[in-house]
């Protein structure tokens, strides 16, 4: 157990809400403030290399794909690999990390220059977090915490295993039934740097059948599938 007697009262607040959250106190608290650190609230060395939390996002991402996947692999033994594709994309996807981030409170504690401006930031700072327990903890504190003190108490497995939200999937998936073509292009980018959004634009047979906008080209693509797929549906309901 660490002494908080001895840690700066600045880092108090985190030191105790790692331990609320996570059941342990962090050995280094200086990856965890890292994590918590946007690329808009970056600082430099002097060698120039930007400091935030993008790095450690990149290695969460890493382990939490892997915890997942070995958890949805036990708890679904009769489940093909397209089901355990689609679940763990379904716990990892940026929506539901953003929602989680916010459940726990991981939210309050990230470093921006204007939070409500960037879309996936709760989403990257959980997977930060993931990133820097790994580094101070290991992978096997790292997994049992993941599985235990979230997966288990803050996502309803079956809750995601019910509802299908993939639509670019299922558009994809329809038009092939059909032999239809389904594409989708970029039609416009709207903003600079960090506040730029992508406009994409949904093609069935080269038609233009629905339009999404987001930060992420991912989540463009989800809104407009979203639409094309409303969109067919209503068609099928009408002509039937």
């Amino acid at each position: 157990m660490l002494p908080i007697k001895g840690i700066l009262s600045k880092d108090k607040k985190l030191t105790e809400f790692i331990k609320n959250v996570f059941g342990y106190y962090p050995g280094n608290i200086l990856l965890y403030k890292l994590a918590l650190c946007h690329r808009s609230a970056s600082t430099e060395k002097i060698n120039g290399v930007r400091i935030n939390n993008e790095r450690l996002e990149f290695l969460g991402d890493a382990i939490l794909s892997a915890v997942v996947a070995d958890y949805l692999f036990k708890k679904f033994p009769q489940k093909n690999e397209g089901f355990l594709t689609e679940m763990r994309s379904r716990i990892v996807s940026r929506n539901n990390l953003n929602k989680l981030s916010e459940k726990l409170g991981i939210n309050k504690f990230i470093r921006a220059s204007d939070n409500n401006v960037y879309r996936s930031i709760n989403g990257d700072a959980f997977e930060a977090m993931a990133g820097a327990m790994f580094l101070d903890r290991g992978y096997n504190l790292s997994k049992k915490t993941i599985i235990n003190r979230i997966i288990k108490y803050h996502i309803n497995i079956e809750e995601l295993e019910a509802n299908d939200l993939n639509y670019k999937s299922k558009l994809i998936e329809w038009a092939q039934r059909e032999k239809k073509q389904v594409k989708f292009v970029v039609t416009d980018e709207v903003g600079n740097g960090y506040k730029k959004q992508y406009i994409i634009e949904a093609l069935i047979d080269k038609v233009p059948s629905g339009t999404g906008i987001d930060y992420s080209i991912k989540k463009a693509e989800q809104n407009a599938a979203e639409k094309a797929f409303s969109k067919i549906s209503g068609d099928n309901v009408s002509s039937g």
